[in-house]
């Protein structure tokens, strides 16, 4: 091989370095998954049930739907995931941190659905 030759493995390795996210990021996705959410919940409330006997109708709600399921569990899975170090270190074992991670998710799920 000639000397010349690029080094892959550090070109790898320099491609693949682990970037930290800017510190506002969560933030900043918390907010934007809330938004969507609320979003899809005003165009589920704004659609008429009378609306419901045109299949050309049922477009927007069910995007809402798509939509809105997607962004409140992605909403609920960040907030359970920041939460996970502390619930890590309050278990005892395995078994204890899946128990605290469910409840942890069923609390969530809870608060926000009772808003949308």
């Amino acid at each position: 091989m000639s000397s010349s030759a690029p080094d892959f493995e550090s070109l790898l390795r320099e491609a693949l370095r682990p970037v930290e996210p800017s510190a506002d990021l969560t933030a900043r996705l918390e907010l934007t998954l809330v938004s969507l959410t609320e979003l899809a919940q005003e165009e589920l409330d704004s659609w008429e049930l009378s609306a419901m006997r045109d299949p050309r109708n049922w477009v927007r709600p069910a995007a809402a739907v798509i939509v809105g399921a997607g962004a409140g569990s992605a909403l609920v899975l960040l907030r359970v995931r920041n939460r996970h170090r502390a619930r890590r270190a309050q278990s005892a074992s395995l078994t204890d941190l899946a128990e605290r991670t469910l409840a942890d998710i069923a609390a969530e799920a809870r608060r926000i659905l009772p808003r949308r």
